[in-house]
Formats: structure tokens, sequence, C-alpha cells
């Protein structure tokens, strides 16, 4: 950075109510160093104290600029309008008042801003999980490497990324082409105004470093607008924002751009809300069902055509051939991730596969040609006690003949902490065998194949308190494979909740589960301590 001047970005943070972490976020920002002119925190009329925190901080802090709103204008956009029109660097970038900007991300965007002559630079967002430290990247594919975009059709797999704090604009491009964020109460404000970004077709550089902290709070009073999915409003918004972003791209002329807004809608959007449909009262399963299928409505052919790596395409033709809600098990283990697709394994007349013998033109011609790398192969996985200890039980099922084809041999089975740090699960965890080994996969008479192996709930106890996902690979004679999740098969004669011996914790409470989107997964509680916080938590759940 010595060769770049310095004081050339202004960072916007925003904030409602948000007193116990503003002042992190905006600490963050201004630890950045010199490349940073100033912080323009604008308070979005809280009440409960955060603008006296930043009054006080701007007293001993130069560099921080408080602006504050007499009135809430009830989302994000507003206030992040304020802090572009108040902005006076030639490089401007945004944080919200509960995320944090990790050290360098600043001097390393605005180098590769400078350094390739870009508009926009953009670089890796990791979603941190509070209180556990879990960090899952974001849209990681595009950040693997320093890349230069001359123009975004030129990859469209930017409109993926509609997060806008994950970037670093030229403040003269946003004003030059009068790119702002929707005013108001306007909710995934981020997808229009990244829609915006891209249709005035920027230079674009994309660096792999970490340069924005999204912290995730599930149990936060006040959810975010991505967490606070349980009403209908939250679904219709999204819907909405969607739908200008798609307008905007083809108002344009970004026509790749556009068809790709589409794509990432039914492959992020419309499987995350599936997996979830299940969980949902029947008012509220119709509503979003009825405006699914009239948002769905305006998609054309192509943008549903048949592609056998694109789930969410088969999702929405379900959703379009059936006026009433149907299949909602069988729809959220295919919107998982990885997609696993159930029986029944139905064919038309001709032979065709399809969906169901009652939808039979929901198509799925494509399944026998689909590399084995992307089938939505589904495994069943049963956990059964046994005398001296637990077997874990898989059934891989056929696929209209694309798995007989390619000749699966065995199963790679791994047990994997959920919301575990290297410290609280040991280094070297992930080459640990207790709990990581491949099992054979043997021919069965109704044409699956099965796979049987012991479980050592002891030994994953040993790690601690926490929750444990299954992993699955098969593997294929040519070489090839697949990775996936089990669907959790459950019934009579399976694993329950139960207590199991340890000779270290002497006692390990055991609750298999199946998850939303149906996998299996593990949650164990060792030892004395262990049994208390089950209890608590159970408690909690009572009193609330």
């Amino acid at each position: 950075m010595d060769r770049l001047a310095p004081h050339q970005v202004s960072v916007v943070v925003i904030g409602h109510n948000d007193a116990a972490h503003v002042t992190e976020a905006v600490r963050s920002a201004l630890a950045q160093g010199p490349a940073v002119r100033e912080v323009v925190a604008v308070d979005d009329c809280s009440t409960d104290g955060s603008a006296e925190l930043l009054d006080r901080l701007a007293g001993t802090e130069p560099r921080l600029r408080v602006v504050r709103h007499p009135v809430n204008s009830g989302g994000c956009g507003t206030p992040r309008n304020t802090g572009l029109d108040t902005v006076t660097a030639p490089y401007v970038m945004f944080l919200d008042s509960d995320d944090v900007l990790p050290p360098g991300a600043v001097d390393a965007l605005l180098t590769a801003a400078v350094e390739e002559d870009a508009e926009v630079a953009g670089g890796l967002c990791v979603r941190r999980e509070l209180p556990s430290g879990h960090e899952v990247a974001w849209q990681q594919r595009l950040y693997t490497a320093r890349a230069v975009v001359g123009r975004p059709a030129q990859r469209p797999l930017l409109v993926r990324d509609t997060l806008c704090v994950n970037k670093l604009y030229r403040t003269a491009f946003l004003t030059a082409h009068g790119i702002r964020f929707p005013e108001g109460g306007f909710r995934y404000e981020d997808f229009v105004f990244t829609a915006r970004v891209f249709a005035a077709d920027p230079r674009v550089v994309l660096v792999p470093d970490r340069v924005y902290v999204w912290h995730v709070r599930r149990s936060a009073e006040r959810l975010s607008i991505s967490l606070d999915r349980a009403g209908i409003d939250n679904w219709r918004a999204r819907t909405r924002a969607s739908r200008i972003a798609h307008e905007i791209l083809l108002g344009a002329g970004q026509k790749e751009l556009a068809r790709a807004a589409r794509a990432k809608f039914l492959d992020h959007e419309l499987r995350l809300y599936l997996r979830e449909l299940g969980l949902r009262d029947e008012s509220y399963r119709r509503a979003w069902w009825a405006h699914t299928r009239e948002y769905l409505a305006t998609y054309d052919a192509a943008d549903l055509g048949p592609r056998p790596a694109a789930p969410g395409r088969l999702l929405a033709q379900v959703v379009l051939a059936s006026p009433e809600p149907r299949d909602l098990p069988r729809l959220g283990e295919l919107a998982a991730r990885p997609a696993r697709l159930l029986p029944p394994y139905a064919r038309a007349a001709d032979g065709t596969p399809v969906w169901s013998a009652d939808l039979p033109q929901v198509t799925l011609e494509s399944l026998p040609t689909c590399p084995v790398r992307l089938l939505p192969l589904a495994v069943d996985a049963r956990l059964r006690p046994r005398a001296r200890g637990t077997v874990l039980r898989l059934r891989l099922h056929e696929l209209y003949g694309r798995v007989a084809a390619a000749g699966p041999e065995a199963l790679e089975v791994e047990w994997r902490p959920r919301d575990g740090a290297p410290g609280r699960y040991g280094a070297a965890r992930t080459e640990d065998a207790r709990w990581r080994r491949t099992v054979a996969l043997t021919p069965a008479p109704d044409g699956t194949w099965t796979a049987e192996t012991a479980v050592d709930l002891a030994a994953l106890a040993a790690y601690g308190t926490g929750t444990w996902d299954l992993r699955l690979r098969v593997l294929f004679a040519d070489g090839a494979s697949r990775g996936t999740t089990a669907h959790a098969v459950v019934g009579a004669g399976l694993l329950r909740r139960r207590a199991v011996v340890s000779a270290r914790h002497a006692v390990v409470l055991v609750q298999p589960y199946a998850t939303h989107s149906g996998a299996l997964a593990l949650r164990l509680a060792p030892g004395a301590g262990g049994i208390v916080s089950v209890a608590h938590a159970r408690l909690r759940r009572l009193i609330v």
C-alpha cells in the first residue's frame, strides 16, 4: 500500500438500535489504516443509545462522522443512500452495524481496484455463526484467485453474489450512473443495488482475500432480514427484489446476466425456502405456493429448460404443475445441498422418466445421461442399536439405470462436526479414523446397494457436546465419485434418544434426528455436564 495514495476510501456504516455491536463495526473500519479517509456512521433514528455511543467515539476519532436520521427509514437502503450522499473519498464501501471488516480488507480491495483500473472490486465474504464461530464462505467459487472481468456479461456467475458489503466501488462510477439503493422499507435492497451496478457494465476485479465477516446471530431477539423467513411477507419481498433485479438487467440489454439472475433464484432462493416449507403451517404453505406459482409463471421455457445439474428447475416445474402444495418431503430433499431425489422413480407410458405417475408432464429425461458427479443420489440411513454398539445401515437407490451403469463400489462415511472449531474438536479431527471410514457396497435383490458400518458414539462424544452431520461419498468403478448426504429413516426398531455408556464420560446422551431437508444428524451430550445442558435446553423450550 506504500505506492498507493492514502485516504482514498470512505466506509459507510449503517445501524438502528444496535448499541451492542455498532462500535465494534466502526472500530473494524477505522482499524483498516491510512487507506480509509473517513467512516460515515449513519444512525437510522436509534432509541437505544447507539447514536450517543457513536458521538463519544467520534470525539476521539477525527475520521469518524456521525449522521443521524430524525425518523427511522424502515430499511437499509435509505441510510446507505445518506452515506453515499455524504462521502468524499474516491472509493466507497458499506458495512452493517452487526458485522466487521477483517484486517487488511480495504487494502486488498483498493490495491486490486487501482492496479486493474476497476470500477468495482469484490472479495470473499464469510458467514460466521455466533456464538460457535463456525464460518462458511459465501459464493467462494468467485473468489478463488484474482480475476479481472472486463464486462460482467463475461462472468454471469457474478449475479449470484448479491451482497453489496464485500465490494469496493468507485464513487464517481456510482454517481455518474445514478446508482442508489431502493428507499424506505424495501427488503433485500442488495439485490436491486447489485443489479444496477452490473447493468452499468463496470470493469470488475475479484480477489481471494477475506474482506467481510457477516455475523449470523440466530438467537437474536431481532433477526436479520435474511434469517427472518417465518412470515410470507419475507418471501414476497424476496421475489419482488428478484423480479426487479431481473428487469433492471434485461432493460439494460444484459440478457446473459438477466438469465443468470433467474437461474440464481431457482438454485438459491427457491431451494432455500422449499427446504423449510414443511415446517410452516397450512396457511403459510398455501400462500407461499400460490405466490411462487404466480412468480414462476413469468419464466419462459429457456429459464426452466431441462438441465441435469439444476434441481431448482425441476422444483419449479413441480410447483408450476400442481395448483396445490404437494410432495413437500420429497421436494425438501431435492432442495437439499447436495440434492437428493427420493423414490418413487416413475415413468410415463413411453418409458420417459417423470416426477410421479400423477405428474407425468414433469419429465426427468436428462437424468439417465447426467454425469455421475451431478446425480441427485438418494441414500437411506438407519441407525440401529445393538448389544455391543450402534450400527449405521445405508441403502443406495437406483436412478433410472444410471447408477448401475456407473458401477457403485463403496461409500466413504464421515461424521462431520457442524459448528466446531479446531480448538473445540481438535486440529486433526478430519483425519480421525474413529468417525471416518470406507465401506463396500453390496448389490441387493431389490436393485439397490447396501452397506453397514459401526458407529462409535462414545468416540464422537470425546470431542464434546455438539451436532454431527453424516456426509457420504459414493465411489464408482471408473473412479468417479459423488458427495451427498443421507435421508434419515425413522421408525420401529431404529435408534431413538438414548443414553450410551462411555468409559470416558460414564454416559453420553444421543439424539438422532432429521434436519430440515431430511438428512440424518446426531446430537451428542457427554457426561453430567451434557445431561445438565440438555435439561436446561428442554426447560427453556417449555418456558417459551
